[in-house]
């Protein structure tokens, strides 16, 4: 072999370890970022524990009161889940998450382009959990406008693409832009068909306030650490450090397969 191919070939290697270097960087930023903000929020819970039961307790009082009207089509224990995607799905993925939460953000940017394919396959079905953690941590109702938003979402079957409109448009946690019911209906002008004088009574009413409440309440006596919560098969991956979504992809393809 002459000197020269034996240093293009040298090269070649040497590009390709690169390569794999630069992967796993990224990979390893990606983590990161997810966990980092996660334990942002798991800090926020620990630092005002007692507040956060003092104004969950408010919040019910000034923003809830009235009964409990689940969204359309939610499942689950006392029907506090949002589903997505085909019942006959052989994997399940469930979330607690706050649109207020920066981490569910880090979440939704990281992983939504492999849950939306796994869901459109027919492979993977989700079921989303609201809750007010933010609200309670930091003061405000944004988290429980938004989820109140959401569920109003659902009942025009709409709810996928307004989830993501709401991380995709996530204000930073100390801002509680999403207190503002308009702000809330002008984002569901994002989403094709769902900003409709039903919609937006739904919005300023709070129709699904109490079941906001209600399901945060079960978070809470459920006793998770922070936001997002996830679930998979039943399996808490939340604090897998090693979960990437190739791996959540590869977990679900082999339940598949199962």
């Amino acid at each position: 072999m002459s000197e020269k191919n034996r240093d293009g070939k040298r090269t070649a290697r040497e590009r390709l370890a690169a390569e794999r270097e630069k992967q796993k960087a990224a990979d390893k930023r990606r983590r990161a970022l997810i966990v980092g903000a996660s334990i942002v929020c798991v800090l926020a819970l620990a630092a005002v524990g007692g507040v956060l039961a003092a104004n969950a307790g408010k919040s019910g009082k000034s923003g809830a009161a009235g009964p409990v009207v689940a969204p359309s089509g939610a499942t689950g224990k006392d029907g506090l889940a949002i589903p997505v995607g085909k019942g006959s799905a052989r994997s399940a993925l469930t979330v607690w998450e706050d649109f207020r939460c920066p981490a569910c953000g880090a979440y939704e940017a990281a992983y939504r382009p492999t849950i939306h394919q796994l869901v459109d396959a027919g492979k993977l079905k989700a079921e989303y959990h609201l809750v007010t953690l933010i609200d309670g941590n930091l003061g405000g109702s944004g988290s429980r406008h938004a989820a109140n938003a959401a569920a109003c979402a659902q009942d025009a079957g709409k709810f996928r693409d307004y989830h993501d409109v709401l991380y995709e448009n996530q204000p930073k946690e100390t801002q509680d832009s999403y207190s503002d019911d308009s702000k809330l209906i002008e984002l569901a002008g994002k989403v094709g068909g769902l900003r409709t004088p039903a919609f937006e009574k739904c919005v300023r009413d709070g129709t699904h306030n109490s079941w906001v409440e209600k399901s945060n309440a079960a978070f809470q006596s459920a006793s998770f650490t922070g936001t997002p919560t996830v679930f998979l098969d039943g399996k808490n991956i939340s604090s897998d450090q090693t979960m990437t979504p190739a791996k959540l992809k590869q977990m679900v393809e082999a339940a598949n397969k199962g």
